[in-house]
């Protein structure tokens, strides 16, 4: 079982690339966004408690997180690996998910950063928007914003991984199938 932490800033290419890994790979995809979606649709304990937080403007804790993907794992013990998208965000996060993993017999075998600079991730978020309807992905001060505070909060997570030696960059900017081959490559060596 192969479990693998995708990094990178917003517009980097982790889902385009995500796909493609689960389907080569048959990894199940946590994507907490996705995560706390379902909880809250499947009215489970986890997704209330989440749905008032939200509703009160509130970010959800991490422990409420780590249980919606242990309760994800757990629901997939036939699973080949899993990726991480978008998870964890800060070291106290990549711990907390470490705890589990090992709860659960498991490991993180690597996180895998596409690397991508400023100016390529505002176009590329830039373009997305004009398709998207998101407005986070329309204005080019705000998206400035949001690739700042991931290089602030986030960037800590990748030396995590790099003290264990599990960090692996790839460039993020070229072909889609080029950056899939990386990828592909890296994994393989897990």
């Amino acid at each position: 079982m192969r479990n693998i932490v995708l990094f990178g800033p917003p517009g980097a290419g982790k889902g385009t690339q995500s796909q493609k890994l689960i389907e080569k790979y048959g990894f199940v995809h946590l994507s907490t966004g996705d995560l706390l979606r379902a909880e809250i649709a499947a009215g489970t304990k986890l997704g209330l408690e989440a749905k008032e937080l939200m509703d009160k403007g509130i970010l959800v804790p991490d422990e409420v997180v780590i249980g919606m993907i242990d309760n994800k794992i757990k629901a997939n013990p036939d699973a080949k690996g899993f990726i991480f998208d978008g998870f964890p965000r800060t070291v106290a996060q990549a711990d907390a998910l470490d705890k589990m993993m090992s709860e659960n017999n498991m490991k993180i075998n690597g996180m895998i950063a596409l690397v991508v600079d400023e100016e390529e991730l505002t176009k590329r978020l830039l373009l997305r928007g004009q398709t998207s309807g998101r407005a986070d992905d329309q204005n080019e001060a705000l998206i400035r914003q949001r690739v700042q505070e991931y290089n602030n909060k986030t960037a800590p997570v990748a030396d995590y991984y790099e003290k264990q030696g599990k960090y692996h960059a790839v460039n993020g900017i070229g072909e889609i199938e080029e950056i899939f081959d990386q990828l592909s490559n890296i994994i393989d060596q897990f």
